[in-house]
Order: C-alpha cells, then sequence, then structure tokens
C-alpha cells in the first residue's frame, strides 16, 4: 500500500477571510515551501513552489488579493 503524502505545515495565518498553510518539503537536499489557501468553497494551492517561507507567504497573498479582485 502506499503511504501518503500529508503536507508538514510550519505556519498558518489568516488573510482576508482565507486561511493561508505553509508547508515545508524537501527536494533533492533542499527545503520547499508551498502555499495552502483555505476558504469557504474549498482548498487550493496558491503557491505550488518557493525557495523561502518569505516568497511563499508574500506569494500567496497576492493570490488571495488577485481571486478577490476577480483577476483569475
Amino acid at each position: 500500500m502506499i503511504d501518503s503524502d500529508y503536507p508538514k505545515v510550519i505556519l498558518a495565518f489568516i488573510y482576508r477571510d482565507f486561511e493561508i498553510k505553509i508547508s515545508r518539503d524537501e527536494w533533492q537536499g533542499q527545503y520547499i515551501y508551498t502555499a495552502w489557501a483555505d476558504y469557504s468553497l474549498g482548498s487550493a494551492i496558491a503557491v505550488p513552489c518557493a525557495v523561502t517561507t518569505k516568497l511563499a507567504i508574500r506569494n500567496a497573498k497576492r493570490w488571495v488579493d488577485r481571486r478577490i479582485q476577480g483577476i483569475v
């Protein structure tokens, strides 16, 4: 049986009614970060890959802002 790979959330916060979760994983000896956005209609990967937590947070906030403004 295949083992599931659940996100390893290292930081979570609310931004404009979206819960942003930053997870960390390791790939080829380097840490990579992913930002998930949970909201009333479901969940989405806002940032599939970032090299720092700061970059993941910044891009996740931009993702939320674009969704709220209607720019997809």
